[in-house]
């Protein structure tokens, strides 16, 4: 039993197509143009989301020296389009350091500092969360919940943070208070993390 579905699982991946064989240009549907303009010939036919995708852009051939960054927040771009040395993001895995080359990957994001090294140049970031998306062709695109400049972080204001934080979390009675108050911890924990190291 075993051996037949291991021999079938093995056949059929050699007739398994990834989406790496699908070709880089959508297509639209001609099908669906020819109905619509029998029904609504004067009108143009709705876009599908097909028709917003952009062509993959390509594979590079030869390792890149730059990695093209692109950091933005719910309501501002930090980095567009910036090319670098290196960034290291906190993902919830440990620390990632991503040069150009680097393999595809998501990341998730827990609070910490996102370093950004341009030469000898290093621009640090708190973050508080988010995603980090790495694609093959050395582009990086990361995404923040909130992030701040780290030279711009207040440590009295961390402390107090923290000791208030702990104090809730030391006092609180229900499960909802208790997360509250964790993350809060947390958070400002990474904060004072971020100005110490």
């Amino acid at each position: 039993m075993l051996r037949r579905a291991t021999s079938a699982l093995l056949s059929g991946a050699s007739r398994r197509r990834f989406s790496t064989d699908v070709p880089a240009t959508p297509s639209a549907d001609s099908s669906f143009v020819e109905a619509w303009k029998k029904v609504s010939p004067n009108l143009d036919p709705p876009k599908t989301p097909l028709s917003f995708l952009k062509e993959r852009p390509p594979i590079p051939s030869t390792l890149p020296s730059k990695l093209t960054v692109n950091f933005v927040l719910p309501y501002a771009s930090q980095l567009s389009a910036k090319e670098v040395d290196m960034v290291i993001v906190p993902a919830t895995t440990g620390q990632m350091g991503v040069l150009p080359g680097h393999v595809a990957t998501i990341a998730e994001l827990k609070p910490g500092v996102l370093s950004v090294h341009e030469g000898n140049d290093v621009t640090k970031y708190f973050v508080s969360s988010g995603f980090a998306f790495i694609h093959a062709n050395s582009v990086a695109d990361i995404v923040a919940v909130e992030a701040v400049p780290v030279d711009r972080i207040d440590a009295d204001l961390v402390q107090k943070g923290l000791q208030d934080f702990t104090q809730k979390l030391n006092s609180a009675s229900t499960d909802l208070e208790k997360a509250e108050a964790q993350i809060g911890v947390d958070v400002h924990s990474a904060l004072n993390s971020a100005l110490t190291g």
